[in-house]
């Protein structure tokens, strides 16, 4: 197929709660996006249904340009010819040809790809990694996801798995972890555990603004509520995120030791809470590679944001 620079790709960030499809262009330009809900606990079948009017819509505003193929980032992992295995918070999502259906569907080009490596791919070609043709992406939110970049391409591994970092263990005998292992740094810093494991240290700091922000309930806690009242100058809070940030760096400086890299970026809701948490990620990271690493320790904010997601879906078509 002979492709134009007017052409367009459509790209589809599918989430457990919902999906996002856009029309990118060969400059990483999103002209048009939508979000439609997934349906995630429902049926393969209708959150297939979800997809296609999605991308229906999608190619409704093209405004008479070609469209040459479809990128989805899919949770789970995802083998070479796009079948999803694992795919967390679905319901009926495991072993599904995604590739092909949406081939049958649109009769186009279709890549899938695992959603964090399609967000490393984002960053990669779009956003904070342009510059470093290696480096390791973190998705640090609902739980903790990864890509790692090699000579500017996503490494997948023999089987699609590859930079799962959220499971790396730091502590064989620690808390359980929803992959049925325990210790790893999702279980420390994922959302839904930091949430937990933060109530359960509230109860001896009943002087945190914390408290006052989830109404006096420690069940309410979130990290947004963590991050707001560490930027009002909350000192518990601070140290919750402080050490978050410290797990997460011993996690990372594991992986760039084993991969020779230098360069980590961080995206995802809970890296936004402030400088100092990048600061106690880079500190940690440091202190866990080998000495002749550390000088060129460098950990970035990611730049593409929501974005992200449809950008590294695009991507795998562009």
């Amino acid at each position: 197929m002979t492709r134009t620079d007017a052409d367009l790709v459509i790209g589809v960030d599918l989430g457990g709660t919902s999906l996002k499809t856009g029309l990118v262009n060969r400059d990483g330009k999103i002209l048009y996006q939508n979000k439609f809900p997934s349906h995630a606990a429902e049926k393969r079948a209708v959150v297939l249904k979800q997809i296609e009017l999605s991308v229906i819509d999608a190619m409704n505003h093209t405004d008479g340009a070609k469209i040459t193929g479809i990128g989805i980032g899919s949770p789970g992992m995802v083998d070479d010819e796009g079948v999803v295995k694992g795919p967390p918070n679905f319901a009926d999502f495991e072993g599904i040809r995604l590739r092909a259906e949406l081939e049958r569907m649109f009769s186009l080009p279709v890549r899938v790809e695992n959603d964090a490596n399609a967000a490393a791919i984002a960053e990669s070609r779009f956003g904070a990694g342009k510059p470093h043709p290696d480096f390791l992406f973190v998705i640090w939110g609902t739980g903790v996801g990864g890509g790692i970049i090699l000579n500017r391409k996503i490494f997948r591994g023999p089987t699609g798995g590859a930079g799962e970092i959220g499971h790396i263990c730091i502590d064989y005998e620690g808390p359980p972890c929803n992959c049925g292992s325990r210790g790893c740094i999702e279980a420390y810093v994922g959302q839904r555990y930091l949430s937990r494991r933060t109530a359960e240290k509230l109860g001896k700091r009943q002087d945190s603004r914390l408290l006052e922000l989830v109404g006096g309930n420690p069940a309410n806690i979130e990290p947004v509520y963590i991050a707001q009242a560490a930027k009002e100058g909350d000192a518990f809070s601070r140290e919750v995120l402080l050490e978050a940030g410290t797990l997460l760096g011993v996690a990372l400086g594991a992986v760039m030791n084993t991969m020779d890299l230098r360069v980590s970026i961080i995206g995802g809701g809970i890296s936004a809470a402030g400088d100092f948490v990048m600061d106690a990620i880079k500190k940690s990271v440091q202190e866990h590679v080998l000495k002749p690493s550390r000088p060129d320790i460098r950990v970035l904010p990611a730049k593409l944001g929501n974005n992200a997601g449809i950008l590294g879906a695009a991507g795998l078509v562009l």
